[in-house]
């Protein structure tokens, strides 16, 4: 079983069992979007490979914010990126396909939708610390499938814990 650290034992059973029980994706918020930039309504459901590219960016950005802290895990989304490099290349290929993007040389939607993944987490996770990340990221380094990525991804991208937004409904 993967120790990951953290006070959120749904996640934890998700990297451990690589089960798709964990709680469904709600809706999305709405991103900011830069000029000219393709974003999917807030209605609309990201699609798999925009879970593992956001969730890509996310670990990146967040980890060079925490890169001068005790939790520093730039070396442990070293080891994630490596480990899965098939699944978030394959992600990257189909976000091209959907977007139009093999035809535009200067990089096209996908890059602009990138830097506003990005931009989004400049400031941090918006419910995660850097030593709960750090934790995560070594789990995600050690588990294999992309349908368990996906499943984590759907979770960790969520802009309000899953536990409070479920008493939040209530």
């Amino acid at each position: 079983m993967i120790r990951i650290g953290i006070k959120r034992p749904w996640l934890a059973v998700t990297l451990a069992c690589g089960l798709g029980a964990a709680t469904p994706a709600l809706a999305q918020s709405a991103v900011p979007e830069a000029p000219h930039t393709v974003v999917a309504p807030p209605t609309a459901r990201p699609s798999e490979a925009q879970k593992l590219r956001r969730m890509d960016i996310m670990l990146m950005v967040t980890g060079l914010r925490c890169r001068t802290t005790a939790d520093d895990f730039m070396e442990d989304y070293g080891k994630f990126t490596s480990s899965h490099m098939s699944e978030l290349n394959e992600a990257n290929a189909q976000l091209r396909a959907e977007l139009g993007d093999a035809a535009d040389a200067s990089g096209g939607p996908l890059d602009r939708m990138s830097v506003v993944m990005a931009n989004e987490y400049g400031g941090g996770h918006p419910w995660l610390s850097c030593h709960q990340l750090r934790s995560i990221t070594q789990g995600l380094a050690t588990v294999q499938g992309r349908a368990t990525l996906v499943e984590v991804a759907g979770q960790l991208l969520e802009r309000q814990p899953p536990i409070l937004m479920a008493l939040a409904m209530r």
